[in-house]
C-alpha cells in the first residue's frame, strides 16, 4: 500500500546552517555559477532570520522533507519586500531549489503554496521571484502554476566595486 502522509515543511534553524549551504551550492551547480557562491556558514549565520531569534537576519529558509525521513529534499529561501504602487508588502522567492531525486513530487509546488500562504498572512499583495532565462523547465513549472513572466521588466544589479563607488555619490564624490 503507497503513503499517503505528506512532506513535513518547517522554517529553517541555526543548526541547519550547514544544510543550507549544501543546498545553495547544489543549486550553483544546476545553475552552472558554482564559483558565484561566496556564502559561508558564518554568513548565513549573521543573515538569515530563525525562529529562535526573528528579530535578526533578512531573509527565512523553509526546508521540506519526504514523508517519514531525515533526508532534506529541498528549500525556499525568501524575504518580505514592498511594492509602492500597490501600498503593500509581498514575498520575494530569492531560492527554491528540489533536489533531483525528489522533482515530480510535488514538493516545489508545496513550498510555493506555502509562500504563498506567507504572502497573505502579511497582507502581501504579490510573490515574485526570478528565473534564469535558459531554465526551460523551470519556466515550464512556474507558467504552469499561472506565474506571468514579466517580460517588460529587466533585472539591474551593482555589486563589488561598483557598489563602492555608487555609495561614494552619497559623500558627494
Amino acid at each position: 500500500m503507497a503513503s499517503t502522509a505528506f512532506p513535513t515543511v518547517r522554517y529553517a534553524s541555526e543548526e541547519d546552517v550547514p544544510l543550507i549551504l549544501t543546498l545553495i551550492h547544489e543549486l550553483a551547480a544546476y545553475e552552472k555559477a558554482s564559483s558565484s557562491v561566496l556564502a559561508t556558514p558564518e554568513s548565513l549565520l549573521k543573515t538569515l532570520k530563525f525562529p529562535s531569534n526573528p528579530s535578526s537576519g533578512y531573509a527565512k529558509t523553509l526546508l521540506i522533507f519526504p514523508p517519514e525521513s531525515t533526508h532534506c529534499a529541498g528549500m525556499a529561501l525568501y524575504f518580505h519586500n514592498y511594492s509602492t504602487w500597490r501600498a503593500a508588502p509581498g514575498v520575494y522567492l530569492e531560492d527554491l531549489f528540489v533536489r533531483p531525486k525528489y522533482r515530480g513530487r510535488g514538493y516545489g509546488k508545496r513550498l510555493l503554496g506555502e509562500l504563498a500562504k506567507e504572502t497573505e498572512k502579511v497582507g502581501g499583495k504579490r510573490l515574485e521571484w526570478s528565473v534564469l532565462k535558459w531554465n526551460e523547465p523551470s519556466l515550464r513549472f512556474y507558467e504552469g502554476l499561472g506565474a506571468k513572466r514579466m517580460e517588460e521588466w529587466v533585472g539591474m544589479r551593482v555589486d563589488g566595486e561598483t557598489l563602492q563607488e555608487v555609495g561614494k555619490m552619497a559623500e558627494g564624490g
